[in-house]
Formats: C-alpha cells, structure tokens, sequence
C-alpha cells in the first residue's frame, strides 16, 4: 500500500502544564497526497488541541499514540523539525510581532524551510503575485507581522505563508474565524489557488462551519466531538450537521476517522 501523506493513530493528548485529563481521547486520522479533510467539531471538543498538538506544541503532552508524516514518526519532533520537512500550521489567532516586518519573517521562515536565501528584492517579487491575488496593498509586506492588522488581513497573511513556504501539508485552524463573507471567500480562493499550484499538498482543515467547506469543497468530513472523530463522511455530513446540529452526533459510537 502507498504511504500516505499523514497519518495520526489513536492519539490521547491532555494539557503539559496541569494534571487535567486528556482532551484527545484516542483520535485517528490518515490525509493522503492532494486531498482535503475537514475537522469540526463544538467549542471544548478538541479541535484547537489538536492543530497545535500536530505542529508539536509545547502546551499538550502526548500520553499515547502517533503521528506519522510521510512515513516517519513525528511525536517527539519539535515544532521547528516539523515546519522544516514541510508541515504549516495557521493560526485561528495570529501572534503580533512587533519590530518584525512580513517581508523579514517570510525571508527567515523561508531560509529555514527550503534553505534558500533569497534576497529581499527577490522575495518582495516573489509576493506581489500573491497580495493581488489576496486583496493586500503592495505595502503590506512592509508592516510588522499582525501589528495592527484587521482580522481579515491576518487570515490571508497566513494563506500567502502557506503559499510562499509551500508546504506539503497545511493544517488550517479556524481560518474562517471572525471573517465576513466576502472576507471569507477571497481566503477561500487563496486555499484553492495554492492547492492549484501545489496538487500534493494535503490540507487539514478546522472549522465550526459549513460555509467554507461550501467555499474549499473537501474530499472528506470528520466530527469531532469530545476529543473522538465520531464519524467520517462526505458533505452529507456538514449538511447534517446544519440541520441537526451536533447533538445528533453525541450518542454515536467513536469511528475510525481514517
């Protein structure tokens, strides 16, 4: 069988700096090459753990299970480890950074990632493309990173480091959060420009809401509810979901989520 992509098994996971109880409770989850899983799931249900666990956050401690990322176990990997072989994670709440422009984190992140220095002119260049193509002023490269930035430039700030860094797998945490719709779409089609660009890279999408798997169109849906994938399927399930709420999800036994 082809190694896919990513692969998480029976993952339990609680917080590192408190003896409360896991908030994962043994996820599963496999992404092959190219393809778009979306995980939702309501608010406490582990959905924030889980992105930040799978870029190796120092918050959550993994108590069992694995994480495989093209074939290599990655649980014990740091953050920086993961970024470099070609993990990306956006942030449901970006981090300003003041006294660091865009243009000087991109270059940084960029060396780190692909070991390519490229010059500021060069990677200035290499980002107008992608401003237009998200609604940014050209200037915005120079402003410090998220210093001042409405909730909408943040969310396609991370969509153009997911577009310069090209990662092989993308984990998109809440990227619809606090956007309005037609703030919501021009990040869409972001996503769908990148993939267009990158056909391997799998994405990871987290999300409370159906209007952006409208807008991206996944390959498959997970539920998550309780620190469990309760149950994996197509947009029949987001449909459910609308008109059911989660509710209909809770009585359900824990699926496999692969």
């Amino acid at each position: 069988m082809t190694t896919p992509l990513f692969r998480v098994d029976d993952l339990h996971v609680r917080p590192a700096a408190s003896d409360a109880g896991e908030i994962l409770r043994g996820l599963d989850l496999t992404v092959g090459e190219g393809e778009i899983h979306a995980i939702m799931g309501p608010n406490g249900s582990g959905k924030s753990t889980l992105g930040a666990t799978l870029m190796g956050s120092s918050e959550y401690a993994v108590t069992s299970g694995s994480i495989t990322f093209r074939g290599d176990d990655v649980t014990e990997w740091p953050v920086d480890e993961r970024a470099k072989a070609g993990m990306f994670l956006a942030f449901q709440y970006p981090q300003e950074i003041a006294g660091v422009s865009v243009i000087q984190f991109l270059r940084q992140a960029l060396s780190a990632r692909k070991g390519v220095d490229l010059s500021v002119l060069e990677l200035r260049l290499a980002t107008m493309d992608w401003m237009e193509r998200l609604g940014m002023d050209s200037s915005f490269v120079d402003r410090y990173l998220n210093e001042g930035f409405s909730g909408g430039e943040k969310k396609r700030n991370e969509i153009m480091q997911m577009a310069i860094l090209e990662p092989e797998l993308a984990i998109l945490d809440e990227t619809d959060s606090g956007l309005d719709i037609d703030a919501l779409r021009i990040v869409a089609r972001g996503i769908r420009e990148v993939r267009s660009e990158r056909e391997t890279m799998g994405v990871v999408l987290i999300t409370h809401y159906q209007r952006l798997l409208d807008e991206v169109a996944p390959d498959r849906i997970h539920i998550l509810v309780d620190g469990r994938i309760v149950d994996s399927g197509g947009m029949e399930l987001a449909e459910r979901l609308e008109r059911d709420g989660y509710d209909s999800f809770r009585a359900e036994p824990a699926g496999t989520g692969s």
